[in-house]
């Protein structure tokens, strides 16, 4: 569980460089670097340590597929799991790979996080990679490109960022609307689509909103993005979603006796397929850490109904229970105080609304002093990143959860 989604990706020297999700990267780092380089050197290979670390670029030719967030090699459309609310987002994201520029340009894919938008960028770069290796591609995140433009602002590079950005035959940004409201990057990105879309190079893009929703986005950008072809994402279904679920179980080698546990995971978990993972993850956790089988019992445990003995949970309780395991009031929650113990109970408590009720991200946003809509995305990221690196969050988690569903709000 915890070393199979370990990658090596380059040796300089006697270091051998690893990547992995963040989550993954911590828990490895702490419990198991020692033990990886002890096996390095045993197994006179010449490597004696490693690093999470990315190490300095080496000199390359102009083809092949750069980046400033490696696509994960996973990311493949033979992995992707198809479902009414994806297939027509993993057909244009296929057409564009196997005819770039010819299909649809720009492509714009937009859904909430977690629905495979970032594995069909990923798909995409990796069969070019695979299939026209002579093109030259970059694969990049928004807040990358707003970084590395920063930086050359900084320190006088902007001729080298733009001959990086528009010298290229395939563009692809994830997560788009974070450059909205930041004048600057907006006005940059502008110049590069423009040079790129005239050259005819092909550009995919990604976000959780349509264009016109991302409302601090500039007009004129909003409306390049809507030259193409605009895709939604939509949440998958229990089909999907148990389907999912069981190519997970094979590729972990796992064996499931009890199929209805798969099912009754499939039924708890609805938001997104990336918190259906990290719920499979947590369960096989479970299990192992109590040694008994991944089973229906064990899942109705770990992941009660959503209607507790008081009747369903509603956003009210969440806020209760979260304010009160961390000894503060539903009032400051909602306020701007900006102190640890609050920043991490807002997280927290916006996190599991998400979790455990059908409200959107504006509507929890608006139970929290009217947070925007990225800023609650940023809060339910945070904490699903440190589900499983931060015992104190899980831990904060798993009461606050056992609290509503047992006693149907918080311990007075």
């Amino acid at each position: 569980m915890w070393l199979a989604p370990v990658r090596a990706t380059a040796i300089r020297a006697d270091r051998l460089y690893l990547e992995a999700p963040d989550s993954i990267r911590t828990w490895v780092e702490r419990r198991y670097t020692d033990l990886i380089e002890r096996s390095l050197k045993e197994g006179q290979s010449g490597l004696s340590s490693i690093s999470f670390e990315g190490p300095a670029p080496l000199a390359s030719s102009r083809a092949g597929v750069r980046s400033s967030s490696l696509p994960n090699p996973t990311h493949l459309f033979d992995r992707f799991v198809i479902g009414p609310g994806n297939h027509l987002a993993h057909a244009a994201a296929l057409a564009v790979a196997e005819a770039p520029s010819e299909a649809y340009n720009p492509l714009f894919l937009h859904g909430e996080p977690g629905l495979g938008k970032t594995h069909l960028l990923g798909a995409i770069a990796n069969y070019l990679q695979q299939n026209v290796p002579e093109l030259n591609v970059l694969y990049a995140s928004a807040e990358s490109f707003t970084a590395e433009f920063v930086t050359a602002l900084r320190e006088d590079g902007t001729l080298e960022f733009k001959r990086r950005y528009r010298d290229l035959d395939v563009l692809l940004i994830d997560d788009i609307q974070f450059i909205a409201s930041k004048a600057a990057t907006e006005e940059e990105f502008f110049h590069t689509f423009n040079t790129l879309y005239e050259s005819g190079s092909q550009i995919v893009l990604s976000a959780d909103r349509m264009p016109t929703e991302i409302s601090t986005l500039a007009d004129r950008l909003s409306d390049r993005f809507e030259w193409g072809l605009t895709v939604p994402l939509e949440q998958p279904n229990l089909a999907t979603r148990l389907t999912v679920l069981r190519r997970l179980v094979t590729e972990a080698g796992l064996e499931v006796s009890d199929q209805e546990a798969l099912t009754l995971l499939a039924k708890r978990v609805k938001s997104n397929l990336r918190q259906l993972h990290g719920a499979l993850t947590r369960s096989i956790a479970e299990a192992s850490l109590k040694s008994t089988p991944l089973n229906s019992e064990l899942i109705q445990r770990v992941f009660p109904s959503r209607a507790g003995p008081d009747g369903p949970v509603t956003p009210e309780r969440i806020r209760e229970a979260t304010a009160a395991h961390f000894q503060t009031g539903v009032e400051t929650l909602e306020s701007r105080r900006r102190d640890a113990n609050t920043i991490r109970a807002r997280h927290v408590a916006i996190f599991l609304t998400r979790e455990m009720s059908d409200l959107s991200l504006p509507q929890i946003g608006a139970l929290y002093g009217d947070r925007d809509h990225t800023t609650v995305l940023n809060s339910i990221r945070r904490i699903d990143q440190q589900l499983l690196a931060d015992p104190e969050v899980t831990r904060a988690v798993e009461s606050i959860r056992a609290t509503i569903h047992s006693r149907g709000g918080p311990v007075s």
